[in-house]
């Protein structure tokens, strides 16, 4: 007869709390804001340091508090972040561009309101996609780091 095992921890499926999740993805925010605002230029030092220091705080906390999946958790918190991506690049569309972008080839003939509701379309699909890579990318970066623990 063996001994009963005592139950496992509660731990969430993420091993984070949604409001962690939230957190970690609002790292990736300033970037984004002082981008849109001009603030800040592909190519410059400042801008690197807002690119990869957010997923490098995202890898370390999913091995710092041993998540059990550190790529699905890191891949929610890339969702997150590419919503939140999205809603800022929509709230800052027009400080964003001096002259709204325009459809070129045969849909350049379409009314400039169709053109912005089909290009702010695609550009809200592309910043979750954005997110969601980075997510998975930082997670594929943590899952083997996380097994490394003793």
């Amino acid at each position: 007869m063996t001994a009963a095992q005592p139950p496992a921890p509660n731990r969430r499926a993420l091993g984070l709390p949604m409001l962690a999740l939230f957190g970690l993805a609002l790292l990736g925010l300033p970037r984004v804001v002082l981008h849109d605002l001009g603030l800040v230029h592909e190519g410059t030092f400042v801008n690197l340091l807002l690119v990869v220091v957010p997923p490098m705080v995202w890898i370390m906390v999913a091995v710092v508090r041993q998540v059990p999946n550190p790529f699905l958790t890191l891949l929610v918190v890339g969702l997150i972040y590419g919503v939140l991506l999205a809603l800022t690049h929509q709230l800052l569309w027009d400080a964003a561009f001096d002259e709204p972008p325009m459809l070129g080839g045969n849909l350049s003939d379409l009314a400039p309101g169709t053109q912005e509701i089909i290009i702010r379309f695609f550009a809200a699909i592309s910043s979750v996609f954005t997110g969601v890579i980075v997510g998975a990318v930082a997670g594929l970066i943590a899952w083997p780091l996380a097994r490394r623990r003793p």
